[in-house]
């Protein structure tokens, strides 16, 4: 019987170890926090981190994966020494991961545990990470995306810190709810009068701001003015009213938790634009368009938006698109120029 139980225990312990992983990669710091006693205390002495009791175990771990762009860890059976209700015992760890500040991490690590037998199953009295390699060599891969989560919405979470990286590079943001506020809030951003140039755009079309500001006697609207000029006799007109307008309205194909703009174009007429020329850029960017890194951001423009821009294009214009023009916008040299509406909803390509 005594044979049979520390099997039994040796079998609950491994599982416990497990589950931490498990929550752990999972982001699940709940779980992860439930598999300590309520006395518990959490250490890595190289990182100067200590967390002593559950609740506290739960909001450090929590911190911590909040800074992660992407994060992976193994953990390999070691010793284990039964005590009756207490055990101590070792983990084997490797983990790699890169920071959303660009910082990346390899290192191979020990757990040092304590485990104590409580009504609940055995739990870490004590869990101990101590580091034997560490390296920061730049890890080239990154965090994969699913071609599905490019429709997701964004979580609040993750459109804050997209918001506080944009702020940080001269880009002025607002988290709106939805499209609706985006429309009402655009009357405030944009003086009566002024002229205004709307770049083609499935979230401005679908949102009816498109004919808001072109159809609505609000504005001095460009585009109207634009499909009504001789494109071979005024061509020249034509590109000087699309680079420089007062505002140019629009949206991006992707803005990144890291604070950077990816805009993808076949004839590339709103590039100027938004590049400088006008006077106040204005984007209206549907949750789902909220991307890790510039990696990412650009899996977007080729996975998922150019085919969708591809089929609208054919059918509108009748010719396919291309991705003939990219503008990546790491800052903004005049703070305040640009300015991003985030929505909490998706809406666009």
């Amino acid at each position: 019987m005594n044979d049979f139980q520390a099997v039994a225990d040796r079998v609950e312990i491994e599982a416990l170890r497990g589950e931490f992983t498990d929550a752990a990669m999972m982001d699940d710091h709940d779980r992860l926090a439930s598999l300590f006693t309520h006395d518990a205390v959490y250490r890595i002495p190289d990182a100067g981190i200590e967390h002593a009791g559950r609740e506290a175990i739960r909001a450090g771990t929590g911190q911590l994966s909040q800074a992660w762009d992407y994060f992976v860890q193994t953990t390999h059976p070691g010793a284990i020494l039964l005590d009756g209700d207490t055990a101590s015992g070792r983990a084997y760890v490797c983990e790699l991961g890169r920071l959303r500040d660009g910082g990346s991490m390899l290192n191979y690590a020990l757990f040092h545990d304590r485990y104590r037998r409580t009504p609940e199953g055995w739990k870490f009295t004590e869990r101990v990470f101590e580091v034997r390699y560490f390296d920061t060599t730049p890890l080239p891969g990154s965090a994969q995306v699913t071609a599905a989560q490019f429709t997701e919405p964004a979580s609040e979470e993750r459109l804050e810190r997209a918001a506080a990286a944009l702020r940080a590079h001269n880009f002025a943001v607002e988290i709106l709810d939805d499209v609706a506020a985006a429309r009402t809030h655009l009357k405030a951003l944009i003086p009566a009068g002024a002229g205004v140039f709307t770049a083609a755009s499935e979230t401005l079309r679908l949102s009816g701001i498109d004919d808001d500001i072109n159809t609505g006697g609000q504005y001095q609207a460009v585009k109207p003015r634009l499909l009504a000029m001789d494109r071979a006799t005024e061509a020249d007109e034509i590109r000087r009213l699309q680079a420089s307008p007062d505002v140019e309205v629009g949206s991006v194909a992707a803005v990144t938790e890291t604070g950077s703009i990816v805009i993808a174009s076949g004839s590339g007429s709103q590039l100027p634009g938004y590049a400088g020329g006008a006077g106040h850029a204005i984007w209206i960017v549907g949750a789902q368009k909220v991307v890790p890194d510039l990696s990412t951001a650009l899996r977007r423009v080729e996975e998922h938006v150019f085919p969708l821009e591809n089929v609208r294009s054919q059918e509108v214009y009748g010719v396919p698109s291309a991705i003939n023009r990219l503008l990546i916008l790491n800052a903004e040299p005049r703070p305040g120029r640009a300015t991003v509406l985030l929505l909490r909803e998706a809406i666009g390509f």
